[in-house]
């Protein structure tokens, strides 16, 4: 047998932290070292490495760890993409392994319930660009990552759960006429066909979109399970109505199974209508936090104060708060004074007291007093971005179990596949030989291949797992609670103790009179002491002053 082709691959990987020459030959000497690397020629002043490798022995991840475990950086750059036409966890292992593969991918993880493929690359070597392409040959689109401030992922993800709705709605009342109709009312075969094929036609249209674009790409998933099973159930039903005398053979009386087909398709329709409510909840706590800073800013433009779109704001603006509104954006404090209420980053309750020169976060709440800032962090660099970005990344992370259960996924729908055709020849073939069955050979059969192919649709294999991560740092987050991933998510469990780092994270949020304690000659009674500070502190806008009784 002839020995297969190297295939040799060269690449130039950026490399910082060099100070001199000898730095580069210390990565020349680890490199060409490495097996499967055929030469490594590293340029100090350039800050990049080039170097040639047999991609079946080394790769660009084990290229860069060895830079790495020298003490240098290799510049890489984590994104959360959004991800569009995936239907089951065998999506999920096809998305991952494509991107994998991608020269320069160091990581990727696909979340299905958020549609969100967290990647990390090295942005010299792969981009956003090449990330479309190549799962634009699968079937599915991947976009640009949304800017922290917009609504549009929330807005489509809100309106896919109105649409499912809608389209399950209709579906699961027709189909409730079918089953009554048929069952109890002796509706004949040709209304059952009127009213089925809206429900197989329209209602699990989106099923035989996905099973269309699966198999134009060599690819089968659960879209492909339902629409096996539902079409042979719908159409050997409109060929018995259509042409019942061609189906004598059978030597019983003519059944229809729209009914059967009609309740899968609604089924299977509700499920996704779960799904999507359960999304359209859980990016409800990126949009709450989002939500927390203000769309505008005051700024100092030509001498005058004008009121900007927060998009706006660059950095180096002079701003404008006043007490009572939120901070604009990351910053520091120029003039005036003020009593900043940080507890939405911090956990403090009491309200901080700031000057000039002291830093200022955006979306914190000016309590008291007014004073002028200059923009320093704006966008995507602000600390409620990172947040924000935080959170997207734990809901799009995954735990260490579901990545078993996309593994097992991944082979899944083939294997079903290749179970319920085995099991249609073997009722078929050999079924009135073993058993008495209840119905002909062939409708028997039939029925147990629909069985076997919609019972196993690996729909709660797929979803349970990263819908409960979404849901759960979804709703830490809405309660002040940042939690890293799914990994951390299912270490919780083993826990025993918690240390706290301080104890303004644990109390109400407000401040509480919970004492009054006097001298031991003071002629006024605790009770009416109280009353006359609670009178003196009324119009005062000092936090503690406003603190109610424990």
């Amino acid at each position: 047998m002839t020995p297969a082709i190297a295939e040799k691959h060269s690449i130039q990987v950026p490399v910082q932290g060099m100070s001199c020459a000898s730095c580069s030959a210390r990565i020349e000497k680890k490199l060409s070292g490495m097996k499967g690397v055929s030469s490594a020629s590293v340029n100090f002043a350039a800050e990049r490495a080039t170097v040639e490798f047999d991609d079946r022995q080394a790769s660009v991840a084990g290229i860069a760890a060895a830079i790495e475990a020298l003490g240098f950086q290799v510049p890489r750059l984590r994104q959360v993409f959004p991800v569009e036409g995936m239907s089951c966890a065998s999506c999920v292992s096809r998305v991952e392994k494509k991107l994998r593969g991608l020269e320069g991918v160091m990581s990727a993880e696909v979340n299905l319930a958020t549609e969100r493929a967290a990647v990390e690359y090295i942005p010299s070597l792969v981009g956003l660009q090449d990330f479309q392409e190549a799962l634009k040959a699968l079937g599915y689109t991947l976009t640009a990552p949304k800017e922290v401030g917009g609504e549009a992922e929330e807005d489509r993800q809100a309106a896919e759960s109105r649409k499912m709705a809608f389209r399950f709605g209709v579906s699961a009342a027709l189909t409730v006429v079918v089953m009554v109709g048929g069952m109890a009312a002796g509706l004949s075969h040709a209304w059952q066909l009127a009213l089925a094929t809206p429900v197989q036609l329209w209602g699990g249209a989106l099923f035989y979109r996905g099973a269309y674009k699966g198999l134009r790409h060599g690819t089968v998933d659960m879209n492909t399970l339902v629409v096996v099973g539902t079409s042979a159930a719908y159409f050997y039903s409109v060929y018995a109505t259509l042409f019942p005398s061609t189906l004598s053979f059978l030597g019983e009386k003519v059944v229809v199974y729209f009914e059967t087909s009609a309740v899968i398709i609604t089924l299977v329709l509700m499920g996704r209508w779960m799904e999507a409510r359960a999304k359209s909840r859980a990016s409800g706590a990126i949009r709450k936090l989002i939500g927390l800073q203000p769309k505008t800013a005051r700024v100092e433009r030509d001498g005058q104060e004008v009121e900007v779109p927060i998009l706006e704001v660059v950095p180096g603006d002079r701003l404008v708060v006043r007490p009572g509104e939120k901070i604009p954006v990351d910053g520091k404090m120029l003039e005036g004074s003020a009593a900043i209420d940080e507890s939405m980053i911090t956990g403090e309750s009491v309200p901080v007291d700031k000057g000039p020169g002291d830093p200022v976060i955006g979306a914190s709440l000016n309590t008291t007093g007014f004073f002028k800032m200059r923009a320093e962090r704006v966008g995507r660099d602000s600390v409620l971005a990172q947040i924000v970005r935080l959170v997207e990344e734990a809901q799009g992370s995954k735990a260490p179990v579901q990545r078993l259960a996309d593994r097992v996924a991944a082979v899944f729908v083939p294997t079903v596949i290749a179970v319920a055709l085995a099991a249609f020849i073997f009722w078929f073939v050999f079924g009135e030989r073993v058993v008495e069955l209840p119905a002909p050979p062939f409708l028997f059969a039939l029925m147990t291949f629909i069985s076997v192919l919609i019972i196993a649709c690996p729909c709660a294999l797929g979803l349970a797992t990263p819908t409960a991560i979404m849901v759960g740092t979804g709703k830490g987050a809405e309660l002040g609670i940042l939690i890293k991933g799914g990994e951390t998510l299912e270490k919780i469990q083993k826990l025993q103790t918690i240390v706290f780092d301080k104890t303004g994270t644990l109390t109400r949020g407000r401040p509480e009179v919970t004492d009054v304690i006097t001298l031991e000659d003071c002629p006024v009674p605790p009770d009416r002491l109280l009353v006359l500070a609670a009178s003196l502190e009324k119009a005062s806008e000092h936090p503690l002053a406003r603190a109610g009784g424990g």
